[in-house]
């Protein structure tokens, strides 16, 4: 048994110590994490944490419209279940989501859930920000995701099996001449590029290590940027006219 294990120790009949075994976990305890999202505020602060950001306790008080005491709660009971990790900064606490897989995990989740409809006219307007462009943790999703996706399936840099999108005949070279060192990546622990399904399209957008490369270089190049939604992203009018050269693509 490796050291790093807990263990426990008896006295046997003759004096020597005898070790037990730990049990094993007898299965997933789906349950304890259902009970964490069952709860709306806490929910509503997962999904705003889905663009990777980091928020203090403060902000996603105001944002789940509960007082910062109830938020700090919350954020107790979702840090102690592992779905979001704390980070001290100073006086300060920011709080993230534990890892992409959880990101991942609540957008499929929201692809089974009810439509919830906006009210007034911010929240129109927000809705419809976050179903053309948004973050998914760290890639692209929403109606952009999904679009350059399909591009470059279509000219063969991606394919997709299953649940994973692998480099196609001309992905090395579609990559690079966005300056995305692909074998950089392959050089990861991670498969390079993961399907992740869109909840607002329904359909699979890219993931993964690539997924992240992507948009981190479109940010860098402006041809997107974040806005004050929280997950949301814009378009610029210099990457319409880039996504139109790059990918033949018509935004929204």
């Amino acid at each position: 048994m490796s050291a790093s294990v807990p263990i426990r120790t008896t006295e046997t009949d003759v004096g020597e110590t005898a070790r037990e075994p730990q049990a094993a976990p007898a299965d997933s305890d789906i349950a304890a994490v259902a009970e964490l999202l069952a709860d709306s505020t806490r929910a509503v602060m997962l999904v705003s944490l889905l663009d990777g950001r980091i928020r203090p306790a403060s902000e996603l008080a105001r944002l789940g419209r509960v007082t910062p005491a109830t938020a700090s709660e919350h954020l107790a009971k979702l840090v102690a279940g592992g779905l979001v990790a704390v980070e001290p900064h100073g006086r300060f606490r920011y709080y993230r989501l534990a890892n992409s897989r959880l990101a991942e995990a609540l957008e499929t989740l929201a692809t089974l859930a009810p439509g919830r409809r906006a009210g007034s006219f911010r929240e129109q307007k927000s809705s419809a920000a976050i179903h053309q462009a948004r973050l998914c943790y760290d890639h692209l999703a929403g109606t952009l995701g999904v679009k350059i996706t399909d591009a470059l399936v279509s000219e063969r840099a991606l394919v997709r099996e299953d649940r994973a999108f692998l480099l196609a005949d001309n992905g090395q070279r579609a990559f690079g001449d966005l300056g995305i060192d692909v074998e950089a990546l392959r050089r990861g622990r991670r498969l390079p590029g993961r399907a992740c399904l869109d909840w607002s399209e329904r359909r699979y957008h890219l993931a993964g290590p690539l997924g992240a490369a992507l948009a981190s270089r479109l940010l860098e190049l402006d041809w997107i940027e974040r806005t004050s939604e929280p997950r949301a992203l814009r378009v610029t009018n210099a990457g319409r006219r880039a996504l139109k050269a790059r990918f033949g693509m018509r935004l929204f």
